[in-house]
């Protein structure tokens, strides 16, 4: 039976959540050590098995021990089954095609969150947008998790908030209850579109700071990327109808500071490569050929700021950076020589 809005939620015991990576297996890991029995999907049944016999995720967590309250699995409906709450932990461009398997699995009236950060290309959805449209499932029912949430840290039981974003506040509440622990600190808010656009634009920027420090800008530079760049995330939020306030806080300060200023951003160190000359492909493969996720948002964000009539002059230097060939010095020439205005 599916939930009313005004019902009650009752405590989380069982969670699912789908995507063993780094920051799947970290949230998994954040959730049984707040006492919640986790069940894990990994796509490879070799994972899965390690995850299992020797507690600890091969790929991307070697060094850290996994929780006995921690299982895994490859089997999606073995995840799934009897989950009073279903993580989503795929990346943001995948995120659809992995719901179209699932879909049919997801038990009735659970709450979804995703912890995935990015607009969707050709659609321009956000990622609770593609749960709704795939699944049909309630406004209510969807969450975001956001923060300045760098899984490494999170993994090694350093300290980190985060924000849970639900439109039904008694269900991020669940959420946050779920998944407290003496190192990771959830606060609550309705604002679902401010979240998302923080997690998604941050990545961008995040690209254009690493593309300074790889040219040897120095504090000045970044911290006039970072400061300026909040302010393109907030106007574009903003216009999409979030709260500027959120801008503000965990999940859009707080996100956008630690993925621009970490060696464990991957946004941050593929920039880095862009600045000093490397091509995408170079990046790639000194970022052990994955691509970082500003890649390709730069390009859903920029067509977002069209459609809505937004300026997003340090986004678009990206976006040609990435996909148009321009060059970094190039790039910061253009921004350092834009018409004076206000502030």
């Amino acid at each position: 039976m599916i939930r009313a809005v005004n019902e009650p939620v009752h405590d989380l015991h069982r969670i699912a959540v789908l995507g063993a990576g780094s920051w799947g297996t970290t949230f998994a890991k954040v959730l049984a050590d707040a006492g919640r029995e986790v069940r894990l999907w990994a796509r490879r049944r070799d994972v899965a098995t390690a995850i299992n016999s020797g507690h600890h995720n091969p790929d991307y967590l070697p060094e850290v021990e996994l929780p006995g309250r921690l299982t895994a699995t490859s089997d999606p409906g073995e995840a799934l089954d009897g989950a009073d709450a279903v993580i989503l932990a795929v990346p943001s461009q995948s995120l659809r095609a992995n719901l179209e398997d699932w879909s049919g699995l997801i038990p009735d009236g659970v709450t979804l969150a995703s912890l995935a950060k990015g607009v969707e290309l050709g659609t321009l959805k956000t990622m609770t947008q593609v749960v709704q449209d795939v699944t049909g499932v309630e406004t209510e029912r969807l969450a975001v998790v956001s923060g300045p949430n760098l899984a490494g840290e999170i993994a090694h039981e350093q300290p980190t908030a985060t924000v849970i974003a639900c439109t039904d506040h008694e269900r991020a509440v669940a959420l946050q209850t779920a998944c407290a622990t003496g190192y990771f600190r959830a606060y609550t808010n309705t604002d679902v579109v401010g979240a998302e656009m923080g997690g998604a634009g941050k990545n961008v920027i995040a690209l254009a700071v690493g593309v300074a420090s790889g040219m040897g800008l120095g504090d000045n530079s970044r911290a006039s990327l970072i400061t300026r760049g909040l302010a393109e995330m907030s106007r574009l939020g903003t216009a999409l109808g979030a709260s500027p306030m959120t801008f503000a806080g965990l999940a859009g300060m707080g996100d956008l500071v630690a993925t621009c200023s970490s060696p464990l951003s991957r946004n941050r160190t593929f920039g880095e490569q862009l600045g000093r000359g490397a091509s995408l492909a170079e990046a790639e493969r000194a970022n052990n050929g994955q691509v970082a996720e500003g890649v390709k948002s730069c390009l859903s964000i920029c067509e977002l700021g069209e459609q809505h009539d937004v300026e997003l002059p340090i986004a678009d230097g990206v976006r040609r950076m990435c996909h148009e060939d321009m060059s970094a010095p190039a790039l910061a020439k253009e921004l350092i020589s834009r018409a004076p205005k206000p502030e």
